[in-house]
């Protein structure tokens, strides 16, 4: 029986949840700003890769699903915890709300832009499967669903409140120079003891 691989599948959500936690950092690449986030969410893609490339299309769109679930819960839960009253001798609350306080449009956004790109890196790299080498499928399907989720959520997110284009172009740069580090992630099936097919058909798995 062989193993489901656990492991890489908590991973790739604990990349999410990290990801939806310190998004409201901003930092700087040279003349850019994006969030801190935006690197842990770029490697969670590539995982998302390695997952596809073990598991296959339609598990990988399962754990997609839970991973959105684990962000939704997430995010209402922060909005929870923003919401309840505290002490007056807690000073932390302005702080608490600046860190984790997002607004509902940002987190609309954060959502809709992951489950959208996500599925869509899963059709290009099963697209890729059989065209091209490990390497090139990652960063061809990267390269469109990090697009797509820059411009989504970006869109919704900011839309009419401040120039768009210099804000996409800036994370999506940042996006594709950190998938082309984190290619190396997709020859890890060796070591996870699965081959690239993903699966054999004929045996169970298990779920530890």
């Amino acid at each position: 029986m062989k193993k489901y691989p656990v492991f890489l599948v908590t991973l790739y959500v604990a990349c999410e949840l990290i990801a939806n936690i310190t998004a409201g950092k901003m930092t700087t690449v040279g003349p850019l700003v994006a969030p801190a986030a935006i690197y842990i969410f770029t490697v969670s893609y590539t995982l998302l890769d390695l997952i596809n490339r073990v598991l296959g299309k339609k598990e990988a769109r399962r754990v997609v699903k839970g991973a959105f679930a684990a962000n939704l819960l997430l995010a209402s839960y922060m909005i929870l915890a923003v919401k309840l009253p505290h002490p007056s001798s807690w000073q932390g609350q302005e702080a608490f709300v600046m860190t984790l306080g997002n607004t509902p449009r940002i987190t609309l956004a954060s959502l809709t832009a992951y489950y959208l790109s996500s599925n869509i890196d899963i059709i290009f790299y099963q697209l890729l499967k059989d065209k091209a080498a490990p390497w090139l499928r990652v960063l061809g399907s990267n390269s469109v669903s990090l697009l797509v989720d820059t411009v989504v959520f970006i869109t919704l997110a900011f839309g009419g409140l401040m120039p768009l284009l210099p804000l996409i172009k800036g994370q999506y740069l940042i996006k594709l120079g950190t998938t082309v580090v984190t290619i190396p992630i997709i020859y890890l099936t060796h070591f996870l003891g699965f081959e690239e097919e993903g699966l054999p058909k004929s045996e169970e798995t298990s779920c530890c």
